[in-house]
């Protein structure tokens, strides 16, 4: 069937059994296809330079109108009067902008921001223990170098950010915690076939003094934290005492009484500490299933220990008593949960800070409870060894700053020379 193809001839189509063309009378090539179930298409018709016989469809009724039609025919009519091939340059326009695309996509991978958000992330997320922390870290400390391609990111710009950061005062483990983090990002990307070379192989982290100082708490100061904690544990009874007999004047619902051994979670949490070394993140994951009273051992978990290393460590009397009183207590699967939310601590910024200014502990963070227990076992004369394995410390190398709390070995190494010269 031969016709100008219009939008009125298009609306007065109807279906049939089978489906059936109508030739457009002008434009060479261009027809509507007509189908059983009514819906009508447009399509150019063709003969290409090799002879063979092609059609290219135009679009769908009423998506494309009869006049956007005419317009495509009479373009790709007046193409093969060229010597073009609609359908070959049609595959070839929809291979560049897949190629622009895939480039363009590949161009986001490339930067650090890129790599960082649509492949790492997800990576440390999955495998790594403190994985939004890595994030966090990574954005940060190095957002300056986010629009940077990975390729283009020298040795020389790190050096450059590490002196900006001992100018400013950062701490030189820090720094090169932070370094080594970025590293380890760019390492994936090298595995991961994204770079060639990993750009900081070659920077080499800063010297650290591994025999400095260790901050931990002297007699007297364990005495005035002991203290501190005594303190507030009686401000709080008073204070909720004092609180309920406001509310019963004024015909209120009074609080539970405090008349348990401990007025809330810090007391045993710092007394735990300083008997086992915990660090905080693993006091927070503790749980009674970990905590064996009759044997008189808890155990850290490999799944939630900084080194990924199960260990266990026996409870001394304090720990194990007053463990048992906090048991009887606290209820829940934690051993320690927020009184809140009952949930695990996120922090306890707020309430350590306070005892720490009660007790009036000057330079001393959280961290440096697990300082003092290390201290005080290598002061007693346990080994090193030892002190490792309670410590959970993945080499001994960590252990040997602690190795200087007891100077009689090195004193009477050096004292056998005299007996020597006297024989």
């Amino acid at each position: 069937m031969k016709a100008h193809i219009t939008i009125s001839l298009i609306k007065s189509l109807r279906a049939s059994e089978k489906p059936y063309e109508v030739v457009d009378d002008e434009i060479k090539g261009f027809l509507a296809r007509v189908q059983p179930t009514g819906t009508i298409a447009y399509y150019f018709s063709y003969r290409s330079t090799d002879g063979a016989r092609k059609r290219t469809r135009l679009g769908k009724h009423p998506g494309v109108t009869a006049i956007a039609a005419r317009k495509a025919a009479e373009k790709l009519n007046a193409a093969v009067v060229q010597g073009g091939d609609p359908q070959v340059e049609k595959k070839q326009a929809r291979a560049k902008r897949a190629a622009e695309i895939a480039a363009r996509e590949k161009a986001k991978h490339e930067t650090l921001k890129g790599f960082i958000e649509l492949k790492y992330a997800d990576w440390a997320v999955s495998h790594q223990k403190r994985g939004n922390e890595t994030l966090q870290l990574l954005h940060s400390n190095f957002k300056p170098f986010y629009n940077k391609k990975l390729s283009d990111i020298t040795a020389w710009d790190i050096q450059s950010w590490r002196s900006g950061k001992e100018k400013a005062g950062l701490a030189s483990s820090t720094i090169n915690r932070r370094v080594t983090t970025l590293k380890a990002v760019l390492n994936k990307a090298v595995e991961w076939d994204v770079i060639s070379v990993n750009p900081l192989n070659k920077i080499k982290p800063i010297k650290i003094d591994r025999n400095s100082r260790v901050r931990y708490l002297t007699s007297k100061e364990e005495s005035s934290l002991r203290l501190a904690l005594d303190q507030r544990e009686a401000d709080i009874r008073k204070g909720r005492m004092s609180g309920n007999a406001w509310r019963e004047v004024r015909g209120y619902k009074t609080r539970p009484t405090l008349d348990a051994a401990f007025a809330d979670y810090l007391k045993p949490m710092v007394l735990l500490a300083l008997n086992t070394g915990l660090r905080r993140g693993e006091l927070f994951n503790l749980t009674w299933d970990d905590v064996d009273l009759s044997r008189k051992q808890l155990t850290v978990e490999g799944t939630t220990s900084k080194s990924g290393q199960t260990r266990h460590i026996p409870l001394n009397r304090e720990a194990h008593k007053f463990l048992i009183d906090w048991q009887a207590q606290s209820g829940g699967k934690l051993v320690f949960s927020s009184p809140v939310s009952n949930a695990r601590f996120d922090n306890i910024k707020r309430s350590w800070e306070g005892l720490r200014d009660r007790a009036k502990l000057t330079n001393f963070v959280f961290h440096d409870l697990r300082h003092t227990f290390a201290s005080k076992l290598v002061m007693a004369n346990e080994s090193l060894y030892v002190v490792k394995e309670l410590m959970g410390h993945s080499t001994i190398q960590m252990t040997e700053k602690y190795a200087h709390l007891a100077p009689e070995h090195k004193a009477s190494a050096v004292e056998r020379l005299v007996a020597q010269s006297d024989t």
